[in-house]
């Protein structure tokens, strides 16, 4: 009895000791706080709470890292403002029920700031999810505080961004004043309500990038290439007066992404890599100047494929030209021409407005703050034209918002080479006129070109048809002179009997003026030996064609041969013109010395 009496006693002092321990892993009660350099670890074990260091730093700070992750990576910081200088820290729950980081001096560095009305039951438990939870046992574990609403410049999953549209309450990123200081920095990222949710990264309060109104799959202001790399993505916006917020869950849960907002106001989404061992960028919110919110500024549109990548919406002109020449555009574009409803409000009538039109614009990021219609896609531009005062200027369609129109200036207007939405820009038909006479000028044009080309090509065939009978004419012409030539100038050779003779006979002579045959090369042309069908040895001297000698040095050198009779020197005895051969047939000498032919 006594033995099962104390087995009880043990087994019982052993559940709560395990009790006590397994809630000491993860949870901060009024009697169990945190002292550098201990940690609390989140019950799987995927998040620590505790204190740490950075990178060319001895400040220290309490935070929430990942656990399981070799290299240090924080997702929420509590007093990143306030650093304690030395390791004396103390994370615990007050007096008061607030969690509280102080340090040695026990002076308060940062606190949860939440009213409790049971100091005494309050815990703080980190959570698998990454998410610190401060609750009050007593009212059934209520939430009265959590890190995921008031984060750092971590977004992770299940995590949520929320604006409530009523009490005006926010839950926003801020960005670390650079990597080794997670102060507030300079931006700060938020969903915003803008009569379609979109998400807005704004640099010191004002307006730097934004994201498109999101219509229930994706965010229409990012193309598609970057929103393939937001699955799990998600805006919950049931009710427009109530809260607005944006979550994101990944189907894959071997995957592990968190996103950052980085000192610079990147929205970088980044995965780990185990294989390298350190975490990979897969998105950034930020590409080119054109993601800079007003770059081009009002009524201009920015394209990161041209230079200068900003330019002007049809039928607008620079404001500042000089500032515009300059590379700054922020001045933005006036129009050139008033729309027609502008003149007739002026002069009192409101007749003409059908006078106004529409430039359609392909693949764009819409403007700033759309003002959304329920109203079907084909009474868009009916109802934008009909809006009194001439109020609306553009409008656009998307299946998931419906119409969307502007009023005012156009700001933030971007075009994409691949996705993004077609935008209507309302303009006086005379600027629509000048597109259309624009374009029937280069058509005429082009297709004048065209007919001026074909007739250029048809009279160049007859010319040159007509070129080639003529050719053909002189050639027969030039052969005739030849002979003609030939016959004329050969009257004083006929007086020493000068033969003419035939190619086919040389040719024969020759043996076709084989290789073998040829006897030397002169600038005039080969010479070949040859044995006429009398048996008499002969030197045919063939005129190259690339010796660039004619007809007229050729009869030449047969009148001044022919002239020149000495018993030492070789004698002409004829010549063969023949189309364009032309030959002298020399008396064959034989290879000897030049006393033997001058001595005998």
């Amino acid at each position: 009895m006594g033995k099962t009496i104390s087995c009880s006693v043990l087994l019982a002092l052993i559940s709560c000791f395990y009790l006590l321990f397994a809630t000491a892993l993860d949870t901060i009660t009024p009697s169990k706080s945190i002292k550098d350099p201990d940690v609390i670890i989140s019950q799987n074990g995927v998040f620590r709470l505790g204190f740490f260091s950075l990178a060319n730093s001895s400040n220290r700070y309490v935070g929430i890292l990942y656990n399981q992750i070799p290299v240090q990576t924080v997702v929420w910081v509590a007093n990143g403002n306030r650093p304690l200088k030395d390791s004396s820290g103390i994370l615990n729950i007050s007096d008061d029920g607030n969690l509280v980081v102080s340090n040695g001096k026990a002076e308060a560095l940062w606190s949860s700031h939440v009213n409790n009305t049971a100091p005494n039951a309050t815990t703080a438990q980190l959570l698998d999810s990454g998410n610190l939870v401060l609750s009050n046992g007593e009212d059934g574990a209520s939430s009265l505080w959590e890190s995921f609403e008031d984060p750092s410049n971590a977004f992770i999953e299940t995590m949520k961004i929320s604006t409530d549209v009523k009490t005006g309450r926010k839950v926003e990123l801020k960005s670390w004043k650079s990597i080794d200081d997670p102060s507030d920095g300079n931006f700060s990222l938020s969903l915003e309500p803008f009569n379609s949710p979109e998400v807005i990264i704004r640099k010191n309060n004002q307006l730097y990038h934004r994201t498109g109104p999101w219509n229930g799959n994706s965010f229409i202001g990012l193309i598609d290439e970057y929103t393939a790399y937001l699955e799990g993505f998600d805006v919950v916006a049931d009710n427009p007066q109530q809260a607005y917020y944006m979550t994101y869950d990944f189907s894959n849960d071997s995957m592990l992404i968190y996103i950052e907002l980085d000192s610079q106001g990147k929205f970088i989404e980044r995965k780990w890599d185990a294989g390298k061992g350190n975490w990979i960028n897969k998105y950034s919110s930020y590409q080119t100047n054109c993601d800079v919110y007003g770059y081009c500024g009002a009524f201009g549109i920015c394209d990161s494929s041209k230079r200068p990548i900003c330019s002007c919406l049809k039928g607008f002109k620079p404001r500042n030209i000089e500032e515009w020449s300059r590379g700054n555009w922020s001045s933005g574009y006036f129009r050139t021409t008033p729309l027609q409803c502008q003149r007739d409000n002026n002069n009192g009538s409101g007749a003409g407005q059908g006078d106004d039109g529409f430039l359609e614009m392909k693949m764009m990021k819409v403007p700033a703050f759309p003002h959304p219609s329920s109203i079907s896609n084909g009474q868009c531009k009916d109802q934008c034209m009909n809006m009194k005062n001439c109020s609306c200027v553009a409008y656009a369609h998307d299946d998931g918002i419906g119409c969307m129109l502007w009023s005012g200036d156009l700001i933030d207007v971007q075009k994409f080479s691949a996705s993004g939405v077609d935008l209507y820009i309302r303009l006086p038909s005379s600027e629509l006129d000048k597109g259309k006479s624009s374009k029937v000028i280069v058509i005429t044009t082009v297709t004048a070109g065209i007919v001026a080309i074909t007739i250029s090509a048809l009279f160049l065939w007859c010319g040159m048809a007509k070129q080639r009978g003529t050719n053909k004419r002189h050639k027969q012409i030039k052969h005739k002179s030849y002979s003609e030539n030939v016959g004329e100038s050969l009257i004083g050779v006929k007086l020493q009997q000068l033969p003419l003779f035939n190619f086919e006979e040389l040719a024969t002579a020759t043996n076709n003026f084989h290789p073998k045959k040829k006897l030397g090369q002169g600038g005039f042309g080969p010479v070949y030996k040859g044995t006429l069908d009398d048996g008499k040895e002969i030197a045919v001297k063939r005129l190259s064609k690339a010796s660039g000698q004619g007809l007229e040095e050729f009869m030449n050198e047969v009148v001044v041969m022919s002239k020149l009779q000495h018993r030492n020197l070789v004698r002409l005895f004829g010549c063969c013109v023949e189309a364009e051969e032309k030959i002298l047939v020399y008396e064959f000498m034989p290879n000897k010395s030049l006393d033997a032919f001058l001595f005998g």
